[in-house]
């Protein structure tokens, strides 16, 4: 072999292990997706079996497993096509099936039509919100997600549920406020509102004791009544998107990676 061919040889080896990696399965982030798709199937089982205070629980375990397999992807180098993939597979189950089935079983199932159709526009909004998300990995900026993440809009989904059951309400006689929730959420979900991602922060950086102090009071204060924090800390999340685009000042949600304002 020439030393050309060697050169070509050395350059192209590289090249050629970063696609064996992205084409690669890696067992633990994959665990985790796995862990996620578990628990939003469970969320649906349970749904249909009428435990839609189970299936509230299992979304919110669907959304800190799913949380977590990203990070853990990137902290351990172990990003792939098939992890990418897989992840958004898991998604439209745990948030778009499994919370549209769940408000349905609680409260929807009374309005007939309405009920399911409202359902159906949720699923098929965190469907379009997934594959939007796809196309622009690597192209938007990563501070900010474009529309609410279905996970943060099945959580929303998910505490309301949760509410109903833990205060007594039969969910006939809040179904129009399920509906317009769920209606809400779905929306929310395909709008062109910037929600904060959080992906700024670096986990790895020192940070001021007060912050830990900060972090353990809201941990207390979502032990006083968790489902009613949790729905109120989702609620302000998926309201934020609309308060930072009609806000009458410019503020960073307007501006897009460039610094200029967003249409």
């Amino acid at each position: 072999m020439n030393q050309e061919g060697f050169n070509e040889d050395l350059e192209s080896a590289p090249l050629a292990g970063e696609k064996r990696r992205r084409r690669a399965v890696f067992l633990l982030p994959n665990l985790l997706t796995t862990g996620a798709l578990f628990a939003g199937f469970y969320a649906v089982i349970q749904a249909m079996n009428g435990h839609v205070e189970h299936s509230a629980v299992a979304i919110f375990i669907a959304m800190v497993l799913d949380s977590l397999d990203g990070r853990v992807a990137r902290m351990t180098n172990t990003q792939s096509a098939f992890g990418a993939e897989y992840d958004s597979l898991s998604d439209m189950v745990s948030f778009g099936v499994a919370p549209a089935v769940t408000v349905y079983s609680y409260a929807l199932s009374t309005m007939g039509k309405l009920g399911w159709i409202a359902a159906f526009v949720y699923c098929a909004a965190a469907a379009l919100r997934l594959a939007r998300f796809n196309t622009q990995v690597g192209i938007a900026d990563k501070r900010w997600f474009q529309g609410l993440p279905s996970p943060a809009s099945a959580a929303l989904i998910a505490s309301l549920v949760w509410v109903g059951i833990d205060k007594g309400v039969v969910g006939a006689d809040i179904r129009w406020v399920a509906w317009l929730i769920t209606v809400f959420a779905g929306l929310s979900m395909v709008s062109s509102f910037r929600y904060y991602s959080g992906k700024d922060i670096n986990l790895r950086r020192s940070v001021p004791f007060f912050t830990i102090v900060t972090i353990a009071l809201i941990f207390a204060l979502i032990a006083i009544d968790p489902p009613v924090v949790m729905m109120v800390v989702f609620l302000a999340y998926a309201a934020s998107g609309y308060v930072c685009a009609f806000w009458p000042r410019k503020t960073t949600c307007k501006r897009d990676g460039s610094g200029g304002d967003l249409p």
